[in-house]
């Protein structure tokens, strides 16, 4: 049976640890105009209903996914060089996930819900994070 949903998964490229990516949403480039997150991409999601229809935004740190944000909605955006995006608007709250290497790519992917790293329960949420370099290693031989 086919998920309802489907997910993005991008690296989160300048930044190590989901504190940077946390720091970087607070800065007023990293907002739209009503003040959430989002990430402008060149290219519009051909399955943007299914993205919408629950899917998040799962952030890859040095080849370890580590987080998501649920997307809100994708707004058409046009850059200073007159060229049309995509704006992934992003919910503000960052969720933290079990580690999940993931190998490097360009752009985004689509991302199964069935294949989507879990959500960190309450408790680990907020505990410090390991070095990314040791985060993968962990996820990589399946301690999470």
């Amino acid at each position: 049976m086919a998920a309802a949903h489907v997910n993005l998964v991008k690296l989160c490229v300048g930044a190590e640890r989901v504190e940077d990516l946390l720091e970087w949403q607070q800065n007023p480039r990293a907002l739209g105009p009503d003040g959430l997150p989002r990430h402008v991409t060149r290219m519009w999601p051909k399955r943007a209903d299914e993205v919408l229809a629950g899917g998040s935004l799962y952030w890859v740190f040095k080849g370890v996914i580590l987080a998501r944000q649920r997307v809100l909605r994708l707004d058409p955006v046009t850059g200073a060089d007159g060229i049309a995006r995509c704006a992934i608007v992003l919910d503000a709250q960052v969720i933290r996930t079990e580690a999940a290497p993931r190998r490097p790519f360009q752009g985004w992917r689509y991302l199964d819900p069935r294949e989507a790293p879990r959500d960190l329960s309450g408790a680990r949420a907020h505990e410090d994070s390991l070095p990314p370099g040791l985060m993968a290693a962990l996820a990589e031989i399946g301690v999470r």
